[in-house]
């Protein structure tokens, strides 16, 4: 095979350690190799940078592993053209399972250019992930936090959740707060209902008419001080990702105009693919990296599975919210293709088929920057009127009707 790079590293990275292998072809056209293990404390990583730069390095490759990769990833990237390579596409071969050899086998691939990069986004994206990512885990501890406060109602007979829709709303909370300070009368607890809710008053004292317990009390007030310190928490990220949010605020707002996005998953889109498509070769590619198309897994002509690809588990649950949200829009195209699909692959392939088009949505308006255009909720029917034609007059003649079909005459 040609080699493509002349002098190049392969890196095979761990927790403490990583061990560096360099290929380099010398003026005799021979391969030379060189074997290194430096710490990867930050003067060992220094100390790699170095040596790579004096022999001449211009490209490195390593797996992404876990997080060890990224402290590597940020004292290399600026001095050489570093690739993060999927752990799965340059599996050893077995029986040849060593560090120093790993790292061999990573110089070799690269050398000969039989590696591809992985997305890694610019540092600035890379920090409204963390962000975003964090905010995520938060919001789903709140909601952990918030079953339990339900769970521990239930066991002190407080029926609350049977009235109101939200238990951790202004009105419940106020009421659960008198509860731990030691109010049992139900009256009194009703006509803390706030708005909308205090039309519910009388099936409101019956289900605040429980057996409170003094263990009921404590439990309920460490787990409402957890879950406001939660939220408090969540705004603070929210204000921080506002600020780190300002310089792709002209596509938040683009993005804004999907159905079923609204300013939180803009931001999470964002923050998992970038403003910057050219990264992405095409749209089609940008779903498969995302895992939001089928999987290809052919044999003999045979079609095993089609199961979608892992890709990314963020920008998934992402785009599956945010498709479950369009399904609930009217007059829309992407709740028009929800309806189509569901009736006959089921909701759950629906709910992907939509968040894969949300996507390639996505790809096409932060590419070419512009707004969204919705198709119309009558799209496929005027992409295949004739056939719809034909199934409904089919449907009425099975009815036991006769059809006759005469156009409407336009009006002058």
């Amino acid at each position: 095979m040609d080699s493509i790079y002349r002098c190049c590293c392969g890196l095979d990275v761990h927790k403490d350690t990583v061990a560096a292998c360099l290929r380099k072809i010398g003026d005799d056209g021979k391969v030379h190799i060189e074997k290194r293990t430096y710490s990867t404390m930050t003067k060992g990583l220094l100390a790699l940078s170095d040596w790579m730069t004096s022999e001449g390095v211009t490209h490195v490759a390593m797996e992404s592993t876990g997080v060890y990769w990224k402290p590597i990833w940020n004292i290399l990237e600026g001095g050489f053209t570093v690739l993060l390579v999927n752990a799965r596409h340059i599996k050893q071969v077995p029986g040849r399972k060593t560090d120093m050899k790993d790292c061999e086998w990573i110089a070799q691939l690269l050398q000969h250019g039989l590696l591809n990069s992985s997305f890694v986004p610019p540092t600035p994206i890379r920090e409204l992930r963390d962000l975003t990512r964090h905010r995520a885990k938060v919001i789903g501890e709140q909601a952990a936090v918030a079953n339990r406060i339900q769970k521990m109602l239930e066991d002190a007979n407080i029926k609350l959740a049977s009235v109101a829709t939200d238990v951790m709303g202004v009105s419940g909370r106020a009421m659960l707060k008198a509860i731990i300070s030691g109010q049992e009368d139900p009256k009194v607890l009703a006509d803390l209902a706030k708005r909308r809710l205090r039309g519910k008053i009388p099936q409101l004292k019956l289900a605040l008419e429980g057996r409170v317990t003094e263990h009921h009390r404590f439990m309920l007030g460490t787990l409402l001080d957890q879950w406001e310190y939660l939220e408090s928490l969540v705004k603070r990220l929210d204000g921080r990702i506002e600020d780190v949010m300002r310089p792709f605020q002209e596509s938040v707002e683009l993005l804004k105009g999907i159905p079923g996005v609204e300013q939180r998953t803009a931001e999470n889109l964002i923050a998992e693919i970038g403003n910057n498509m050219d990264q992405f070769p095409s749209a089609e590619h940008l779903a498969s990296w995302a895992g939001m198309c089928p999987g290809n897994n052919e044999s003999a002509g045979k079609r095993k599975s089609g199961t979608t690809p892992k890709g990314n588990r963020w920008l998934r649950r992402t785009l599956n919210q945010s498709a479950w949200a369009a399904s609930h829009t009217k007059n829309t195209y992407l709740s028009a293709q929800y309806r189509r699909l569901a009736s006959r692959r089921g909701k759950k392939r629906a709910i992907v088929a939509v968040g894969h088009t949300i996507l390639k949505i996505v790809y096409h308006m932060l590419k070419h920057k512009v707004s969204y255009h919705d198709l119309g909720n009558d799209y496929f029917d005027r992409l295949h009127s004739e056939g719809l034609k034909r199934y409904l007059v089919k449907r009425l003649e099975k009815l036991g009707h006769k059809v006759v079909l005469e156009p409407l005459k336009e009006v002058a």
